[in-house]
């Protein structure tokens, strides 16, 4: 059957972003884990706190509107996970690997800005003025936590790029060392 309604398409954002959001309730924790910086595992888990809560105030939409909440899957959301989960499971050293993963985050934070955005406009149109302010508390939230990561990035990509100059350094002067012995 077509949907012809802004109100259907509405409620089918809601139950995607929904999905996502019950998505990422499982896996914030393990990107804690996977993060060596306790800065990033504290804004993880911050997020995890503030994503049980945006699941709570769509649960609360859902139930105004008379709606179950289940029935579609974010795939936007599941291909976001997939490739973290893949960064996640490369080889790379501490501060990379946290750099890696603030990449995944933003990606799936912007993801989210995106589709909070697209709704709360429809709830604008539909009047839906109790809705437009849970949804945009959402949003605000979700932008903090990107300016967060943001923040984040600066001092750990910073970090990297040193233990990586540091670590080319020593292998040069190690490298010139034997050299000299070899002379002598």
């Amino acid at each position: 059957m077509q949907k012809e309604s802004l109100r259907e398409l509405y409620i089918d954002e809601l139950r995607d972003l929904y999905n996502a959001e019950t998505q990422l309730v499982k896996v914030l924790p393990k990107m804690a884990k996977a993060a060596s910086s306790g800065q990033l595992q504290e804004a993880f888990e911050e997020h995890l706190r503030q994503t049980s809560d945006h699941v709570c105030r769509l649960e609360q939409i859902f139930q105004q509107l008379e709606k179950k909440p289940s029935g579609k899957r974010c795939l936007g959301m599941v291909g976001l996970i997939k490739e973290g989960a893949e960064t996640m499971g490369e080889d790379y050293a501490e501060g990379v690997m946290d750099a890696a993963i603030i990449g995944a985050a933003q990606r799936i934070e912007h993801y989210e800005m995106a589709a909070y955005g697209a709704v709360r406009a429809f709830a604008e149109l539909l009047g839906e003025k109790e809705h437009v302010s849970l949804l945009n508390q959402t949003l605000e939230e979700e932008k903090q936590a990107d300016k967060k990561l943001t923040d984040l990035s600066q001092q750990i990509n910073l970090k990297a790029v040193q233990r990586e100059a540091d670590a080319s350094t020593l292998s040069r002067e190690g490298h010139s060392s034997s050299k000299s012995k070899r002379a002598a």
